[in-house]
């Protein structure tokens, strides 16, 4: 055995995988990375170091028997075999390309622990701004380039509660620590807890070495509801109420309004256009009131809930104002429908976009949490912002507008917005539709990426990119912010004593209203037989209302529309009644 090798080749080979009998188990497992010196051609120049990695792993023994596993002893293992199947990646030449060798390994040749140099050169980790975690089972750092990251777009994928989230939120740290402005848009208010500085085991932060940091000063978050529903925003946002268009207008109406409402609101705002240089949504409901159709109240009733949202403003919150260097926008969706939801995203990234190509913002990211709300395939729903999020995904890369879409649910996500995604972040992923959406919708992504993405612990993700030649696991790094998107812990909330209310809130509070207390007045006798006094009193408890009027005048009664009926009073009122009756029953036949 060479000094230093794990194993030699054995059996049959290949040029694209071999065979390992294994003798030191501690280094070679499942994902394990090995190197081979390979010589078998006459020419020096095919002389070097070539990278494999282990892909399946056995172990057995020809000695222990059927009898002796029916014991359930076994005394002595030193006779265990252990076999792995590598399959060879390749080697850089002196240009910086990946080959494969065309000549099939020798058997008998040593394998040997892969060093990080030589992973690192063919990996293709050479990227050295973003640092997002260690290499699966090693101490090599993964670090992406940022130019890679924006330009061609990223995807985050993975399943509730596998930490897609956190992993997002690692990547924005490194995106603000190389000054790049972020929009953020964020359904479930994830990404405020950037502002804080993170918590962690000294021995964590060390092992990533990053150390523990808030964004407060580079983090600012919008909610296009308001301060009372969302105290923790900094800022409202606003989209600009003045001079609206029809295509504004109807990007919100449901999918049932017919062409005859769109007729409607396209008349009222011609005619306020031809009035008003400035005119307003109210403006516009005023107009389409004066329309003589009945489809005219549900044009109005969907305006009405527009206006009474608030987020049409004549001071709208500018694209300048929210994409800026070394910033990050979170738009902070908590208490909005997911119509409105719908129509901020699309009218948002619209903007963003022409503002790109006009270069009046910066190259920066856009980041879409939930992605398969806003950018749902074919099938699922429609949503107005679809079509500006496939603009960005498949144009964006020309203007240096990037996109970060994440998801929980991949099969949900429109294809042409995955497809266009160069660096994939994937967590743990079981449902077979969407490991099915993930194979046809990524590129590199084999069979055993499937089987593996099934298999991923927490805070484990693969990455798959076009500047890295296959796959590789990455053990996502600790937080430097806050997380926060920390699950709610039901029992601890259930045995945990709710707090009493902040004393500013208890005195606010309107008091209570008290039952005025029973009063006893003069009432004088009812009987005029019996003599009533002036200082008579009947024990009789009546309650004063408060504030009562004494010169109260009660209205007159209603007086009935008919004379009241009298009874008969004698027996020829009473016999003409019941001839009556007879005559028109035919009772007296």
């Amino acid at each position: 055995m060479v000094r230093g090798s794990v194993g030699v080749i054995f059996g049959e080979t290949g040029t694209f995988e071999f065979k390992v009998m294994v003798f030191d188990s501690s280094k070679v497992y499942r994902g394990a990375y090995v190197k081979v010196w390979h010589d078998a051609s006459s020419d020096e120049k095919d002389h070097t170091w070539v990278l494999g990695q282990v892909m399946a792993i056995k172990r057995y023994s020809d000695s222990f028997s059927i009898e002796e596993a029916m014991k359930g002893q076994r005394a002595d293992r030193s006779d265990d075999k252990i076999v792995a199947e590598v399959i060879i990646i390749g080697s850089r030449d002196d240009t910086g390309m990946l080959r494969a060798p065309v000549i099939p390994f020798s058997p008998g040749s040593p394998i040997f622990a892969a060093d990080e140099g030589l992973t690192r050169s063919v990996l293709g980790l050479t990227g050295n701004e973003m640092s997002i975690g260690l290499l699966e089972g090693t101490n090599i750092k993964v670090q992406l380039s940022v130019n890679s990251l924006v330009q061609k777009h990223c995807s985050i994928l993975a399943k509730t509660g596998s930490g897609k989230s956190y992993t997002a939120s690692v990547l924005l740290e490194e995106l603000l620590d190389q000054n790049i402005p972020m929009l953020i848009i964020d359904p479930h208010s994830e990404y405020s807890s950037l502002k804080v500085e993170g918590e962690g085991s000294p021995e964590d932060f060390k092992r990533f070495g990053v150390k523990p940091r808030g964004y407060g000063k580079n983090v600012t978050v919008y909610t296009p509801a308001s301060k009372a529903i969302n105290p923790d925003a900094d800022e409202l946002f606003r989209l600009n109420g003045m001079n609206l268009t029809v295509k504004d207008l109807t990007s919100i109406f449901p999918d049932n309004f017919s062409t005859t409402h769109t007729g409607i609101l396209y008349e009222a705002i011609q005619k306020v256009r031809t009035e008003m240089e400035t005119y307003t949504i109210e403006d516009i409901i005023f107009e389409v009131g004066n329309d003589k159709s009945k489809a005219k109240w549900n044009v109005i009733n969907v305006l009405e809930q527009i206006r009474d949202t608030g987020i049409l403003s004549p001071n709208p919150t500018s694209i300048g104002e929210l994409f800026q260097k070394g910033k990050a926008a979170v738009i902070d969706f908590k208490g909005v429908a997911p119509e409105l939801q719908s129509m901020i995203v699309a009218s948002l990234c619209s903007s963003l976009f022409e503002s790109r190509k006009l270069n009046q913002i910066p190259p920066g990211m856009l980041v879409v949490e939930e992605a398969h709300n806003y950018a749902p395939e074919k099938g699922f729903s429609k949503t107005t912002s679809t079509d500006i999020l496939r603009t960005i995904a498949s144009e964006g890369r020309k203007f240096g507008l990037g996109m970060m879409v994440v998801s929980q649910r991949p099969a949900r996500v429109d294809k042409n917005v995955l497809s266009q995604c160069g660096t994939q972040v994937i967590m743990k992923v079981t449902n077979p539709n969407d490991l099915k959406a993930i194979s046809k919708g990524l590129e590199g992504v084999t069979s055993y990426v499937e089987e593996e993405l099934m298999r991923l612990p927490p805070g484990v993700a693969m990455l798959v990119s076009n500047e890295i030649e296959r796959p590789v696991l990455v053990d996502i790094r600790i937080r430097k912010s806050k997380h926060g998107g920390e699950s709610v812990n039901v029992l601890k909330a259930a045995r945990t004593p709710t707090p009493p209310p902040p004393p500013e809130l208890v005195s606010n509070q309107s008091p209570e209203p008290v039952a005025p207390t029973p009063v006893r007045r003069p009432v004088p006798a009812a009987s005029s037989t019996v003599e009533a006094h002036e200082h008579d009193v009947l024990d009789i408890p009546v309650v004063d209302s408060p504030a009562q009027d004494t010169n109260f005048t009660p209205p007159p009664k209603r007086q009935p529309s008919r004379p009241p009926r009298v009874e008969a009073t004698n027996d020829e009122e009473s016999e003409g009644g019941s001839k009556l009756f007879k005559k028109l029953f035919r009772a007296n036949k």
